[in-house]
């Protein structure tokens, strides 16, 4: 019930946002390139240590990411570059937050927190890489349970909290699960088809034959 009313609240502030943003005219490519300026400061506080406004930042930053693609919907700006560039700002962004975090463990001399790290970073790259390239071949592959807004919440989470290593544990884990899923469904969906796509020739074979006889 009070997950319910908050997610509610959130809402309603969201669309306020939103409706600010469509009636002053924002362009809603300049909202998603202002979201990377903002995670690029998140990734500074958290290479000079300062965690919970690291935080605090990339909520305002999560801001930018919730309303570009809304703004762009309703104001009829909806093109094919700007969801490019969307996407490939995304990328950026998560990779300059694990960067920050990266740097912040080099300068402790934390080698295993560094490779932990750079895990995580292997992962939330190879999620989106993977479903990327698999829907060149099939419909689609949104299977897995740690894509980028379950990511960029839980380093909310770690960052306000100051449980960092917890955190990093579960994106380089899951995120690499995740990326494993997506081979299994891809590799299951192209036999789906390569067999389907058989029995249609051998239904078209056997028809032709019958029509000749």
């Amino acid at each position: 019930m009070v997950t319910a009313q908050i997610g509610k609240g959130g809402k309603f502030v969201v669309d306020r946002i939103i409706r600010a943003f469509v009636r002053e005219g924002v362009n809603p490519n300049v909202l998603t390139s202002i979201g990377l300026l903002i995670n690029l400061a998140a990734a500074y506080l958290f290479a000079v240590g300062y965690f919970r406004w690291a935080g605090l930042t990339v909520v305002m930053a999560a801001i930018f990411d919730l309303t570009d693609g809304p703004v762009a919907r309703m104001s009829h700006r909806v093109t094919p570059f700007g969801g490019f560039l969307d996407s490939v700002l995304d990328r950026y962004s998560d990779l300059l937050l694990l960067v920050g975090l990266l740097v912040f463990y080099s300068r402790a001399s934390r080698f295993w927190y560094v490779v932990l790290v750079a895990i995580a970073m292997i992962g939330a790259i190879m999620v989106s890489y993977t479903r990327a390239r698999s829907e060149n071949v099939i419909r689609s592959c949104k299977v897995g349970f740690l894509e980028r807004p379950e990511r960029i919440v839980l380093l909310i989470i770690g960052a306000l909290a100051d449980r960092m290593a917890p955190v990093l544990w579960v994106i380089a884990v899951f995120a690499n699960l995740t990326v494993l899923h997506r081979i299994v469904h891809t590799y299951r969906e192209t036999e789906r088809v390569a067999v389907a796509g058989a029995a249609v020739e051998e239904a078209t074979a056997s028809v032709a034959g019958a029509e000749r006889g």
